[in-house]
């Protein structure tokens, strides 16, 4: 016998949805959620609320301390370019998906331009400025030149502080690693072959040890 839309929509046994919801067990679902709005609303009362006026803020930057105000809203990046005059943190999209404006925040890699200045306070800020010592390029800044891992040049700097967590993790790295470990920057020149090469032959050199922080 055919079913008709009747028997398709109705439930032939057990509790319907409406009945369901007119149990304790409706209730018992919507429990949490109440409580989560009113613990949600104290934690909000609770909360220093900064802005939208300017706020004092303290950074440290490749192993200089420098104090400013800025806007709560201000992004590391911003902080970093417009304030500080770190020129090598580049802004190119602005969006956190090409990694130009790469930066080591506590020995990790961030986007700065997807951090805010506010949340860097307290931990060590490396950019590529910071990376050369006494005028001698980095291993992987100089790898970089040997083996034309530039072209624009906007990308580099975010690719060379990548590099250099990746190292910093990974100091013996195949190829394969390499390409995995630097996903999260892009290079529209396309000179992907040219940086692969740069970070294996920086690996080779550094020898598998830390060089300068």
């Amino acid at each position: 016998m055919a079913r008709t839309r009747d028997s398709e929509t109705k439930p032939t046994k057990g509790l319907s949805r409406r009945a369901f919801l007119g149990t304790g067990a409706g209730v018992a679902l919507s429990a949490p959620i109440v409580a989560g709005a009113g613990a949600a609303s104290a934690l909000a009362a609770e909360t220093k609320i900064l802005g939208p006026d300017k706020v004092p803020i303290t950074l440290k930057v490749n192993g200089n301390t420098h104090s400013f105000s800025v806007e709560p809203r201000t992004t590391l990046l911003e902080a970093l370019r417009v304030h500080l005059d770190y020129t090598g943190v580049k802004d190119v999209c602005d969006r956190g998906t090409c990694g130009a404006c790469t930066v080591l925040l506590g020995g990790k890699t961030v986007y700065a331009c997807s951090t805010l200045a506010i949340e860097a306070q307290g931990r060590e800020i490396v950019t590529t400025e910071g990376l050369s010592k006494d005028g001698n390029l980095h291993p992987i800044q100089a790898a970089f030149v040997e083996h034309d891992g530039q072209q624009c040049g906007y990308c580099t700097p975010g690719f060379v502080m990548a590099c250099k967590e990746f190292l910093d993790r990974n100091p013996n790295p195949t190829l394969a690693q390499v390409e995995k470990g630097l996903g999260g920057n892009i290079c529209r020149c396309g000179t992907y072959d040219g940086i692969k090469r740069a970070v294996l032959a920086a690996a080779k050199t550094m020898k598998g040890g830390r060089t300068n922080g």
